[in-house]
């Protein structure tokens, strides 16, 4: 009897005695070689939610593709250079341009793998191989001074390039819509496309109806009914009826001016005239009058009828210069 319960009391206790063991050896051996080779990188992802990181401090940033086999092969060279960013005082990061293609748009990413020196916020493309060592040495002899900035317009951070990283995250979208598709919908390559002009038709439609109608809100058509244009046709004839007489009246006015004008030149020679013959008559009657006590009855009597006539000319003379002067004054008023 106690000898099959002894048996079975070992026989339950040796797992545990196993367990023990093993973990005593992986104690003393220490963790795998897969496990210990396995450290954290220093290597920062960087994204659309956090790329404003590198505005700050210096950095340097590589975009990069999976399926790159130039990417792949500066990858440990990369993971070596990160490791020295404490010492160096320099921040590494990378950006998958599969995963964000607004980042790569912000950063206008033609080739890969690109490389970007940043500090203070101040852009410079890094030209050189991705060793660690030329790295290094690009840091610590501060070999981008030597380097041109990127100039504003092109900067990641304004407003140009922002727009850019729009449109390369629609490019993208538009990408997983179509693998989406054609992948899981099962949708013909062809058809997807379809879908795609006829919804690039739509919006433009959309688009173009909302342009128009802010341009009829904002500016609106001058009216084109028939009442209108007459209206207008006929304010347009009083316009000039009103203009031609207002040039009449002043034609008339002017004329009538130098009607005036000539009036009273007319009125001073006469006057002018009536005092030559003044002056002369009394000249004349000065120098004659011993003359004339000589003379016969006859030629006495045929002056004495003459004087009276020559008196009434001048007498109607002034008369017509008094008139044109009435007449004168009388359109002055």
């Amino acid at each position: 009897m106690a000898g099959p319960s002894a048996r079975e009391a070992r026989g339950a206790g040796a797992p545990s005695f196993v367990v023990a063991a093993v973990a005593v050896a992986l104690a003393l051996v220490g963790p795998p070689p897969a496990a210990a080779g396995q450290e954290p990188s220093r290597v920062r992802a960087m994204t659309s939610s956090n790329w404003t990181l590198v505005l700050e401090g210096e950095w340097m940033l590589k975009f990069y593709a999976p399926w790159c086999p130039a990417c792949q092969q500066t990858e440990s060279e990369w993971e070596t250079f990160a490791k020295n960013g404490e010492i160096l005082d320099v921040s590494v990061g990378k950006v998958d341009v599969t995963q964000e293609p607004g980042l790569s748009g912000r950063f206008f990413v033609t080739t890969l793998p690109t490389i970007f020196h940043a500090k203070d916020g101040i852009f410079r493309r890094y030209r050189g191989p991705g060793i660690s060592k030329d790295l290094q040495d690009y840091i610590l002899e501060k070999k981008w001074k030597a380097v041109e900035p990127v100039s504003g317009w092109k900067s990641p951070s304004s407003i140009t390039m922002s727009g850019m990283a729009g449109l390369f995250s629609l490019s993208g979208w538009i990408r997983q819509l179509h693998n989406y598709f054609t992948g899981t919908l099962g949708i013909p390559v062809w058809a997807s496309y379809l879908i795609f002009v006829v919804a690039t038709l739509m919006i433009g439609l959309i688009l173009g109806l909302i342009l128009v109608l802010l341009a009829d809100c904002f500016c609106p058509p001058k009216p084109r009914d028939g009442t209108d244009q007459s209206e207008l046709i006929e304010k347009e004839k009083e316009a000039l009826t009103v203009e031609d007489l207002g040039i009449s009246e002043g034609k008339k006015d002017l004329s009538d001016e130098e009607e005036e004008k000539d009036d009273l030149s007319e009125g001073e020679e006469d006057k002018e005239d009536l005092s030559e013959r003044e002056e002369e008559r009394s000249n004349s009657n000065d120098e004659t009058s011993e003359e004339d006590s000589a003379v016969d009855e006859g030629s006495a009597t045929e002056d004495g009828g003459n004087v009276p006539d020559q008196q009434l000319t001048d007498v109607d003379a002034e008369n017509s210069v008094r008139q044109r002067k009435s007449h004168v004054a009388d359109g002055e008023q």
